[in-house]
């Protein structure tokens, strides 16, 4: 060990293959991308039961779960959205690096927020899948009225609305939901994901 080295327990902890070699299988960020209500949440779900159903340890991360707890303190500000990503990304390296599979599903508007979420969990572990079920599928679908009150003007900032959303450079996968099933969905990922993670 060096003496510079302020952090010496990373010295003394199981590396990352030990975890994987324990639950036979690699870590992998699955990140979705895409509109309020495009299918995101629901394709992570199916696909968490999927790999769960094979023997594959997944953990979902999603909106529900991390604003009620972790980042209940953010709110939808420019600052406070690219601090909760952060915030996921620096979560989702924890469990990738114990060999889980882990799914994200955040709308991640902007190129710049999945590029900082790409690097602080490693490009080479970070899968980009984008959701592009168009605008007016996901307004349809629209139980929460999310999409009203935002054409109101009673949500402000909402991404497709009013702010931006960058289409992915060059995802892994994209699905577009208003043409494709669940099901064709879910085995377009696995096709894409069962290699990455097989011991």
């Amino acid at each position: 060990m060096e003496a510079n080295n302020i952090y010496p327990i990373f010295d003394k902890m199981l590396a990352r293959e030990d975890k994987e070699k324990l639950l036979g299988q690699h870590g992998l960020m699955v990140w979705f991308t895409g509109l309020s209500g495009s299918g995101k949440s629901t394709i992570a779900i199916a696909l968490e039961r999927e790999l769960h159903n094979r023997g594959i340890l997944c953990r979902i991360l999603d909106g529900d779960n991390i604003r009620t707890g972790i980042n209940n303190n953010l709110g939808f500000s420019e600052d406070d959205r690219m601090e909760n990503i952060r915030r996921i990304a620096e979560v989702s390296k924890l469990f990738v690096d114990t060999g889980i599979v882990t799914i994200a599903a955040f709308i991640s508007p902007s190129e710049k927020m999945r590029q900082m979420a790409a690097s602080i969990i490693g490009r080479d572990d970070f899968m980009e899948i984008y959701v592009s079920t168009p605008i007016e599928e996901c307004e349809r679908r629209d139980v929460k009225g999310l999409y009203a009150k935002a054409r109101r003007g009673e949500i402000k900032d909402f991404t497709g609305v009013s702010a931006p959303f960058d289409v992915p450079e060059c995802p892994a996968l994209e699905l577009d939901t208003s043409v494709l099933s669940l099901e064709e969905s879910v085995s377009q990922l696995l096709k894409l994901i069962l290699p990455r993670i097989s011991k």
